[in-house]
């Protein structure tokens, strides 16, 4: 859909670019987008293409987080002060874990 959106873009910009009929010509073919661009039906169509892309942003964004999240760079990158880091598939605190390992009883 976006390239027959882009093709016509650029077959249109090429017919006024090329047109020898001047500013009569370019007048109509603004006219004419300008009434696509402001139809009723057009601006509904809009908004039900921007409301899905915001859904299915979301969406993605939703999986990327869980995806990352389980990884050790989205661990450093959700947590970079060091708190919660992953030791041995279990969290700790950074300060919990150094303040052990050097304890002697």
């Amino acid at each position: 859909m976006r390239g027959k959106l882009v093709f016509l873009g650029g077959l249109a910009a090429g017919f006024v670019l090329g047109s020898r009929a001047g500013r009569q010509t370019y007048d109509s073919l603004a006219r004419t987008a300008r009434k696509v661009k402001d139809s009723p039906g057009m601006q509904e169509a809009a908004g039900v293409v921007q409301a899905q892309a915001s859904k299915l942003y979301e969406q993605g964004k939703g999986m990327a987080a869980d995806k990352i999240s389980s990884t050790r760079f989205g661990d450093k990158l959700l947590h970079p002060n060091g708190d919660h880091l992953t030791v041995n598939g279990a969290r700790a605190s950074s300060s919990a874990s150094a303040g052990s390992a050097g304890t002697s009883g």
